[in-house]
């Protein structure tokens, strides 16, 4: 769970504990007024959500290595493995687009129905590729994590009180959610990229690289949008396929991943509301 100046991980343990991990977010946004403008914010949160995940998901992976009486992970292990993320990230929704652009180019009058096709292509392989890996039993715990987060955060923009009997009544869809921010940034660079001319093969693959940071500033700001303004039709309709994406990005989840969830909220909160200094690390 992240607030607006401190982040919170709580992770299930094997033994039934929930350890707590959680820290202040030094963002950049905070200390330089330059890099809360719009457009600009957008790319810094995108970096700084970057630094996040990783670190969340060593924790959260050391916190199993703990249980299990295994060596924690090095900083080379999970540097290695994001370099892989990045390079299977790059594969599949940059280079593996442009091929089949190239398969159609022929048939496809003109170069900005290409550049369409491409981008649909790219929205096609974002969808199956979410749907494949949700057959995964672990990746299904993780879609129920993801649906335990929206219901405690629903429950909280909604008053109530962080119980697990509030938040089991809430929805498991939530419009600023990070999946629907992925729709966005393909929506955004179709767009986008339908502008560019005839290109050759390496300079494509090289705008689609050195662009995405504008695609990430529009689509934040999209996607910050729709989130204030879910009262109006228009933006409703915009955020519609990211909610229906997340259909298979969630799922209902137990009492105990909702118990989970509580925990981290209300420990960004403590740390939020009393500007307490964070607890490192706890078990409850």
């Amino acid at each position: 769970m992240r607030g607006r100046h401190h982040y919170a991980i709580a992770v299930r343990k094997g033994n039934n504990t929930t350890s707590v991990m959680s820290e202040p977010l030094g963002s950049y946004t905070q200390k330089n007024r330059i890099l809360r403008l719009p457009f600009i914010r957008g790319i810094v949160a995108l970096g700084e959500s970057l630094v996040l995940g990783v670190k969340s998901l060593q924790y959260s992976a050391n916190q199993l290595m703990d249980t299990e009486g295994e060596e924690e992970l090095s900083f080379w292990e999970m540097t290695l493995m994001l370099v892989l993320a990045i390079g299977i990230t790059i594969l599949l929704f940059v280079a593996l687009p442009l091929f089949l652009r190239g398969l159609v180019a022929k048939i496809l009058p003109g170069t900005l129905w290409r550049n369409l096709f491409e981008g649909l292509m790219r929205a096609v392989i974002l969808v199956a590729y979410v749907g494949l890996v949700s057959f995964l039993s672990d990746i299904q715990r993780v879609f129920a994590y993801h649906g335990a987060e929206h219901k405690v955060i629903h429950t909280y923009e909604a008053g109530e009180e962080l119980t697990v009997e509030n938040a089991r009544t809430k929805t498991t869809l939530h419009p600023r959610c990070g999946t629907s921010f992925l729709l966005y940034v393909v929506m955004v660079s179709a767009v986008l990229f339908s502008f560019l001319g005839e290109q050759t093969f390496l300079m494509r693959f090289a705008s689609r690289i050195f662009l995405l940071p504008v695609v990430a500033g529009v689509s934040y700001e999209l996607i910050k949008a729709s989130g204030k303004r879910q009262s109006f039709l228009f933006w409703r309709i915009l955020s519609w396929p990211g909610l229906m994406l997340q259909r298979l990005t969630t799922r209902e989840p137990d009492d105990g991943q909702l118990e989970v969830a509580i925990v981290a909220l209300k420990e960004v909160l403590n740390l939020e509301n009393n500007k307490v200094l964070p607890i490192n690390k706890q078990e409850v």
